[in-house]
């Protein structure tokens, strides 16, 4: 029982400090965790493994990976790392908008409070999309770091309005000039 405890307390560790605007409901929802299997310690030092296709649910909350491995010290967990072709994350904002997230790994570093996206990372919400080979996510501050690993990062924002073209873009109004001999 132990075990299920601390892998429920890393996951929900991580679902609930991922995006800072996160549906601040979802963290009094039930967690669901499912996989084909589960292997580990239950106390002390050691890593439990959930395997053969990991899903966890939570309110809107919903991560898609391979396998997990939860890493406990002293019987807590300090450390979650989701795997996979690719992981995934997706969960709705305060807003109603969603946020997606999916990278080989995600790991969550429950100590330090940090996510790290690494292989082929894309995280989309309303502010835009970001990509690259590295992200590292500071969930107390807020902070973002991407790149320094010899691949390029991308990051498109989207215009605010997204509908309205420019003033300038807009082409003039046609008007016509009655030509001689016209009924007009």
């Amino acid at each position: 029982m132990k075990l299920f405890l601390a892998s429920t307390l890393a996951l929900a560790l991580l679902a609930s400090n991922f995006a800072a605007s996160a549906k601040t409901s979802d963290r009094n929802q039930e967690m669901t965790i499912d996989a084909g299997a589960q292997i580990g310690v239950i106390t002390g030092d050691g890593v439990t493994t959930l395997s053969k296709g990991v899903v966890i649910t939570q309110g809107t909350l919903e991560i898609r990976a391979d396998s997990a491995d939860i890493h406990m010290k002293g019987g807590e967990a300090v450390r979650a790392v989701f795997t996979g072709k690719q992981a995934t994350m997706k969960q709705q904002l305060d807003d109603g908008s969603w946020m997606n997230a999916r990278a080989d790994t995600i790991d969550y570093n429950i100590t330090t409070e940090t996510i790290v996206l690494t292989g082929n990372y894309r995280v989309e919400s309303p502010q835009g999309v970001n990509t690259g080979g590295t992200m590292t996510y500071n969930t107390r501050t807020g902070q973002m770091n991407s790149g320094g690993d010899g691949q390029r990062v991308r990051t498109v924002i989207p215009p605010k309005n997204k509908g309205t073209p420019p003033a300038a873009a807009t082409p003039a109004a046609k008007t016509t000039v009655p030509t001689a001999g016209s009924k007009k």
